[in-house]
């Protein structure tokens, strides 16, 4: 799926997948290698991350249940960091760091599912 920043217009990923199971929010991004341009990890529910197991820094976009993002936490670094997304959070969008320039709080996101068979193959 594309996530869209309503708010700038910006594509601020066109290669995110959800994950939609129990095992794939609490595996996350943990023990992958990194993240291609473009790629991210959408978990919902989720309120907060930590970066146990995880090799690289990434950006996460927590957004409330309407999409407006509460929080951004840019180069969230691996192993040991930490990062909440308030109490409204509903879910989270990771990215590679850096990837996420330009999205505010209060921001509007919107999530466009894949219409291309690569697309849907990499969700």
């Amino acid at each position: 799926m594309r996530v869209i920043d309503r708010t700038t217009g910006q594509v601020v990923a066109g290669g995110v997948r959800p994950a939609e199971s129990a095992w794939a929010r609490f595996r996350g991004l943990m023990l992958r290698p990194g993240l291609a341009a473009g790629e991210g990890l959408d978990i919902r529910p989720c309120g907060s991350i930590h970066m146990c197991f995880m090799r690289f820094a990434i950006d996460a976009v927590f957004y409330d249940g309407e999409g407006r993002v509460t929080k951004v936490a840019r180069n969230v670094r691996p192993w040991i960091g930490l990062a909440f997304g308030g109490r409204s959070a509903r879910g989270v969008v990771e990215l590679a760091a850096g990837a996420a320039a330009g999205v505010e709080p209060g921001h509007l996101l919107h999530f466009q599912p894949s219409t291309t068979t690569s697309d849907r193959r990499a969700a």
